[in-house]
């Protein structure tokens, strides 16, 4: 390939992208993944994989202009914008000061309320409990999930619905809205606001919150959230126990549930699923039941990954239901205390 062109200036934001992720290593950039969307990661690797050589010089000065945008964000994030500008001009002077902050705003997509982040769950819910359902939703969208499970238990009944309902159907949120919900919070806490869209909220998220709250709390809003949108509660109670999941499942409740499931779902299942997820439900079987499913996973050839997962969602389902009604019971990251 021709290399007169090949410049910084020359490579597109994905080309740098791909850079950065390939100077990375498999490790680290696997890390990374975990923070795009499914879209993202399905650009980036195309990208990745279709990428040219490109000289080293041009290699190292993308690299270098990520390391100072990542050190820009670093210092906004930890001092102020202020408190930012001051150092990267002492760092860097006026000039290159002042292009740093506009690829922050270009480039990063900054969560903005990262005060809430830091902030204590008891201070942030005296914030929160008197705005509208929508606004709570918003600012517990950036918030961490223990964070915005610890408030979401504490509001009123009635409120606490309007939330998850909230949260649950959010996609993005207006810059203008995010800007004026944290003019009436600035004299506490200030913070970068973006100045485009992003995710916030959706199902994975209340999911994630909804694992972490007491366990009367989390049968209250199922309760009443079943009455008002049912597909809905679906949607989160599903990404709320995942099959993977038995792998934290003590043996009396991976016993429980073995039973209830019928075998060719169970040798489906198994098939599709990781080691360690085939090791721990054989440990719990008789040494009989062990061997014929062992026998039918070996025997099953050309499973579609749509047959698995329907096999293992039916799964899932009856060990939610054998919860409920107290048969087993689900582990939530080993937060639960448990009594003998």
């Amino acid at each position: 390939m021709a290399e007169q062109n090949q410049t910084p200036a020359s490579a597109t934001t994905m080309q740098k992208a791909a850079m950065v992720i390939s100077a990375l290593g498999t490790e680290n950039a696997s890390q990374v993944f975990k923070y795009f969307t499914d879209d993202e990661i399905e650009k980036m690797t195309l990208e990745v994989a279709k990428m040219d050589y490109w000289p080293m010089e041009v290699v190292d000065e993308v690299l270098n202009d990520f390391y100072e945008i990542c050190l820009t964000q670093k210092v906004i994030s930890e001092g102020g914008v202020e408190y930012a500008r001051e150092i990267l001009e002492k760092a860097f002077g006026s000039q290159a000061a002042a292009a740093l902050f506009e690829k922050i705003t270009k480039q990063l997509k900054t969560k903005a309320f990262a005060f809430v982040r830091r902030a204590d769950y008891k201070n942030l819910l005296a914030i929160v409990q008197n705005e509208h359902p929508q606004t709570i939703a918003l600012i517990l969208s950036y918030a961490r999930s223990d964070q915005a499970s610890a408030i979401l238990s504490e509001l009123p009944k009635d409120i606490r619905i309007e939330v998850v309902e909230r949260i649950a159907k959010m996609e993005s949120a207006s810059p203008d809205v995010v800007k004026s919900i944290e003019a009436t919070l600035e004299k506490k806490f200030s913070n970068l606001v973006t100045t485009e869209s992003m995710e916030v909220g959706g199902i994975n998220y209340i999911a994630d919150v909804l694992n972490k709250v007491e366990r009367s709390t989390e049968k209250f809003i199922f309760d009443e959230l079943n009455l008002r949108d049912p597909k809905l509660a679906e949607e989160i109670r599903q990404k709320m126990f995942v099959f993977e999941d038995i792998v934290h499942l003590d043996s009396m409740s991976i016993q429980a549930f073995i039973p209830q499931v019928e075998p060719k779902d169970l040798a489906i299942a198994i098939k599709g699923s990781t080691a360690e997820v085939a090791e721990v439900i054989y440990a719990n079987m008789s040494a009989r039941s062990k061997e014929s499913t062992q026998t039918d996973v070996e025997y099953l050839h050309n499973v579609r990954m749509r047959d698995v997962e329907e096999a293992q969602q039916r799964i899932v389902s009856i060990i939610r239901r054998l919860e409920d009604e107290g048969k087993l019971t689900i582990s939530k990251g080993g937060s639960d205390e448990i009594i003998a």
